[in-house]
């Protein structure tokens, strides 16, 4: 007999055993931990546009929640940046970077006074995660500045994405 359950805690995989040796069955259980970690979180924002990292970064610098308002203030408008987030997290169960049922780290809050258009309100994250992706976001900064200082940029050394782009074209025109 093969039973699959998906994120289950230990817990409740320790009962299921029980429950099934008291009924004579011999099973194995296989627990997939779908919560994030601090290498989940650096592949994830990593995986990110610009934008998006800003306002990921924004909803760990407020200690788990930055007003939509505040959003709009720091990268405009809202709609690239959390199509961006919604993306990630199955992108990243199809690239095998997390197991599926992994729960995406940024949710929205719907603005109570509005429930018919859904205005909203705040993006949160869990006090769980917070640390976890604050420690994310050092490693991604540790890293960039360590390549800068040692003359490294994106796209190789001596160039920057903007001229690596550039290069491309002069090299398709060629």
């Amino acid at each position: 007999m093969k039973i699959t359950i998906e994120g289950a805690s230990e817990d409740f995989a320790e009962k299921v055993l029980t429950l099934a040796a008291q009924q004579g069955a011999n099973l194995t259980i296989n627990t997939v931990e779908t919560g994030w970690t601090v290498e989940r979180a650096e592949r994830y924002l990593r995986s990110l546009p610009a934008g998006a990292r800003t306002f990921a970064q924004l909803v760990v610098d407020g200690d788990g929640r930055a007003e939509a308002e505040t959003l709009r203030a720091q990268v405009g408008k809202l709609n690239g940046p959390t199509v961006a987030l919604s993306r990630a997290v199955p992108r990243g169960v199809r690239e095998g970077w997390w197991p599926e049922g992994t729960p995406a780290p940024i949710e929205k809050v719907d603005d109570p006074d509005h429930p018919s258009w859904q205005k909203v309100e705040a993006y949160v994250m869990t006090s769980d995660n917070v640390p976890i992706f604050r420690q994310a976001l050092v490693r991604i900064t540790t890293a960039k500045q360590a390549a800068e200082a040692a003359g490294l940029a994106p796209g190789g050394p001596g160039k920057t994405a903007a001229t690596s782009h550039l290069d491309l074209f002069e090299e398709e025109a060629t």
